[in-house]
C-alpha cells in the first residue's frame, strides 16, 4: 500500500510541478530555486529542455547521496527521472500560459503554489525531483530540520544568481514564486507529520 501511495505521490507531484513550471513560470521567464531554478536558467540562456537540465544538475548530488545515504539515492531516483520526463512532455503548456496567464504576479504565485505542492507531496514519501531537494533531504535528516525550510534558503540563492544573469528575469516575482514554493511544501510536510 505504501509503495502504491509513493508511486501516486511521484505521479501527482510531477504533474503539479510540470504544470506550474510550463504554464506559469516559463511564459514570464520566472525562476524557482534549487535544481529546478538552475535548469530554468539553462533553459532561458541556452534553450536546453528543463527536464534534461534537471538531470544534468542532479547527477553530482545523486552521486553524493549514493555514497553517503543510499536510501535517499534510491528514493529520489524515480522521482527525478519521472518528473524530468513529465516536465519536458508538458512543455507545450507554455503556449497556453502565454495566452491565459496575463498577470505576472498571478503567474508567479500560481506557479509557486503548484510547484511547492508537488515538491511537498513528494517529500512526504521521501522522494523528490532530485537536485537540491535531495540535498535538502540529506541536510534536513542530519539537522532534524524541515526540508521545505532548507529548500527555501537554497532557492533564494539560486534566484539571486539567476536574476543577475538574466536581465528579463524579475527578482521580486521570482522571490514570490520561491516563497510560495517554500510555504506550500513546508505546509504539506508539516501537515502530514501531524497526522
Amino acid at each position: 500500500m505504501y509503495t502504491f501511495r509513493k508511486l501516486m505521490a511521484i505521479v501527482v507531484g510531477s504533474l503539479l510541478i510540470a504544470v506550474g513550471v510550463n504554464f506559469c513560470l516559463v511564459p514570464y521567464e520566472l525562476l524557482d530555486g534549487g535544481a529546478l531554478g538552475v535548469a530554468l536558467i539553462f533553459h532561458y540562456l541556452k534553450d536546453i529542455e528543463v527536464g534534461l537540465a534537471i538531470l544534468m544538475v542532479s547527477l553530482p548530488i545523486f552521486a553524493i547521496a549514493y555514497f553517503f545515504h543510499r536510501p535517499f539515492f534510491f528514493n529520489g531516483l524515480n522521482g527525478m527521472l519521472f518528473s524530468s520526463l513529465i516536465i519536458d512532455f508538458f512543455y507545450p503548456l507554455h503556449i497556453l500560459g502565454e495566452r491565459y496567464m496575463t498577470v505576472p504576479i498571478v503567474s508567479a504565485v500560481g506557479g509557486g503554489l503548484l510547484v511547492g505542492s508537488g515538491v511537498g507531496l513528494m517529500l512526504v514519501y521521501n522522494t523528490s525531483i532530485g537536485g537540491t531537494d535531495l540535498f535538502a533531504q540529506l541536510i534536513a535528516k542530519h539537522l532534524r530540520a524541515n526540508p521545505g525550510v532548507i529548500i527555501f534558503l537554497v532557492d533564494v540563492l539560486v534566484i539571486s544568481i539567476g536574476s543577475y544573469l538574466l536581465p528579463a528575469a524579475n527578482f521580486l516575482l521570482s522571490l514570490a514564486t520561491v516563497c510560495c514554493v517554500g510555504a506550500s511544501s513546508t505546509f504539506i510536510v508539516r501537515r502530514y507529520f501531524r497526522l
